[in-house]
């Protein structure tokens, strides 16, 4: 018999959705599932049990005893947000396709799936390829060289996996994002340690330092930096001269510094909701996709690998293109963020196109940057998409097209009714999160719609995450 707390040596066979291995034990002469978050399949890892099930166990890895042979190691630090970042891209492919298929199968009730597969987008690179990141300081770190916790301390990097409160130092590239940005992070922690101001202490809720987010263009290879910390003894840090210190540091490559003050104790970068302002430079900067032009803000949604992105929003547009819309018919573009679909769409098309989102620097960002490139088509509008559809009862009937991309928890049931009952001919559904997206399939199937087909672009690599696209079409 196992429980909750229990640590267990287990061999991890298999992989699950959502970036879990699998491995069993006997227990009452049966076998008894275990999914580990981030196990390899070939791993034989030494586990925590952190949910106790009749059924199934879950746990997390404590120390891995022996590697996979799928593995090869990696020249990068290794961090939580990048847990397969030692399994080759094929493999990573391998895993995504099967599992991302068997969710389809199983909770999508989609039979025969590959006959609805349509490509694997793969992305065009597989490292540093986002362009934002969040830092996190803590006052709680992790010491690798005598493996241990360290309190009073002054970290800046990410949350050690499986916690919330202690923060490993980044002192070298993660692979994943700007590598001179991470070189260098520890020239950035040394400075403002030197401050005397104390990193966030998050059980406490106290201390000043709490977070660094950086958002990166790869158009113009510029970055836009924006510190938050709270207003404890506020009057002792001299932003200016941290703003200098970047200055030199990064030179032309930093287009700005914003500081954010938000004495929130939830552990969040809360930019929205601290008071911002700007230090030095510019507060937006711009990226380029499929050769349109985007601002965009620290708070704006825009896609975490732009490169991918134009190969997603490509397919995306391949998909509509395959219907004959009628000149005075809608194309509607729900969950919009900074209007980049809506934009892109525009160049292939001569209909109308309206955007809805509930953020609204990013309605402000969308309609700024249609602008920028002379698109006169498009309208946005900021609201919740529930809401907007009730108030705008004039497209019944008119939309020919709607693109919905929703963030990870998916539209809500009660708007995705809302929207079927748009009674639009085509639905391209973009997802972030293929389970949500299963669900969903369910209902737009009862209601009416077809899946035609479904692509799954790989926007994340070394991440269990994967975007997919759906067509669907009304019967």
């Amino acid at each position: 018999m196992i429980k909750k707390g229990d640590i267990i040596d287990l061999d991890i066979k298999d992989f699950a959705f959502g970036g879990k291995g699998i491995g069993k034990i006997k227990l009452d002469d049966k076998d008894y599932i275990i999914f580990v978050q981030h196990a390899i399949s070939g791993q034989f890892v030494k586990v925590k049990i952190t949910k106790k099930k009749p059924k199934y166990a879950e746990g997390i890895i404590q120390e891995v005893l022996k590697r996979s042979n799928l593995e090869r190691i990696s020249k990068y630090q290794t961090i939580s947000g990048a847990p397969y970042i030692n399994l080759p891209i094929d493999e990573q492919k391998k895993m995504k396709l099967a599992v991302t298929k068997n969710i389809f199968e199983k909770i999508g009730k989609l039979n025969n799936v590959d006959e609805y597969f349509d490509e694997w987008i793969p992305s065009p690179s597989s490292f540093h390829y986002r362009n934002k990141m969040e830092y996190s300081f803590s006052s709680i770190g992790y010491d690798f060289n005598n493996e241990e916790v360290v309190d009073d301390t002054f970290s800046l990097g990410f949350k050690r996996k499986g916690t919330w409160w202690i923060v490993e130092n980044l002192n070298n590239d993660s692979g994943l994002f700007d590598q001179e940005l991470e070189i260098n992070l520890f020239k950035i922690r040394d400075f403002l340690q030197q401050t005397g101001l104390p990193a966030w202490h998050p059980p406490k809720k106290v201390g000043f330092f709490r977070h660094l987010v950086v958002r990166k263009s790869y158009y113009d290879n510029k970055i836009l930096m924006n510190l938050v910390t709270s207003s404890n003894n506020i009057g002792k840090f001299n932003i200016e001269q941290f703003a200098n210190f970047l200055s030199q540091l990064f030179k032309e490559r930093l287009a700005g510094l914003i500081h954010t003050i938000n004495d929130d104790v939830a552990d969040r970068e809360k930019l929205d909701k601290g008071n911002s302002k700007l230090i030095f430079g510019e507060k937006t900067i711009f990226e380029k996709i499929n050769n349109l032009d985007f601002e965009i803000s620290m708070q704006s949604f825009f896609q975490t690998n732009p490169k991918c992105a134009e190969k997603l929003y490509q397919k995306v547009i391949d998909y509509l293109l395959e219907y004959k819309i009628d000149k005075d018919q809608i194309i509607l573009d729900l969950f919009c963020g900074t209007g980049t679909i809506g934009q892109l769409i525009s160049k292939h098309t001569t209909n109308n196109i309206i955007g809805v989102d509930i953020v609204e620097s990013s309605v402000k960002n969308a309609i700024k940057n249609a602008k920028i490139n002379q698109l006169s088509r498009l309208k946005f509008i900021n609201s919740d998409v529930g809401k907007f559809l009730l108030t705008h009862p004039e497209y019944q009937n008119k939309i020919h097209s709607i693109v919905i991309d929703p963030p990870r928890a998916g539209i809500s049931p009660k708007s995705l009714r809302k929207v079927i009952r748009l009674n639009a001919k085509v639905i391209i559904y973009v997802s972030c999160n293929p389970a949500t997206q299963a669900r969903d399939l369910v209902t737009l199937n009862e209601m009416g719609y077809e899946l035609k087909k479904f692509s799954l672009v790989d926007q994340f690599p070394h991440t269990a995450h994967i975007e997919s696209i759906m067509l669907f079409e009304k019967n």
